[in-house]
């Protein structure tokens, strides 16, 4: 198996290990995705950048967090953060909270506004994406789909591995 992360670590050792060559293959349809992805959300009753929906997701998973922990998840700084927050805020859809027992920290929750669009654009994700879907063979979906989760897992082990602290 190819393990990417070092000078000669994308020879291929056997079929399929190319990896840099599969990447290039799914590339099209990765983006061809994302294209699909955005569009769908953007059709939203609130249009929201991917930045405010990727808060409210993250939100949305772990209420509560306070800012530094925001920007930690979405890898920017705090002023960015505290921007971006400002302006869901604005928006109704993001409250802050005083700590229940830490007087300083503010605790960040969604409205039911914020929930009320999240639910709604990722009722039109799966509605663009069924779609989409519709138009290839029954064998080809369950390939994909299985693809997908073996790629969600292999994802969710190596952001993990990342995570870990370092001796």
């Amino acid at each position: 198996m190819t393990r990417l992360g070092g000078i000669g670590d994308d020879q291929p050792n056997g079929p399929g290990d190319d990896l840099l060559a599969v990447a290039r293959e799914l590339a099209p349809a990765v983006d061809g995705l994302a294209h699909l992805w955005s569009v769908a959300a953007q059709g939203a009753s609130l249009r929201l950048s991917p930045h405010q929906l990727r808060a409210l997701r993250i939100l949305q998973a772990e209420p509560g967090l306070n800012l530094t922990a925001l920007a930690e998840g979405m890898e920017i700084g705090p002023p960015t953060a505290s921007r971006l927050c400002d302006r869901l805020e604005a928006a109704g859809l993001l409250e802050r909270l005083l700590h229940p027992h830490r007087r300083r920290e503010v605790r960040l929750v969604l409205t039911g506004r914020g929930q009320q669009v999240l639910s709604e654009v990722a009722e039109r994700r799966a509605r663009a994406l069924a779609v989409t879907l519709a138009g290839m063979d029954p064998a080809a979906r369950e390939a994909l789909s299985q693809g997908m989760r073996a790629f969600l897992t292999a994802q969710h082990d190596t952001t993990e591995q990342t995570d870990e602290p370092r001796s």
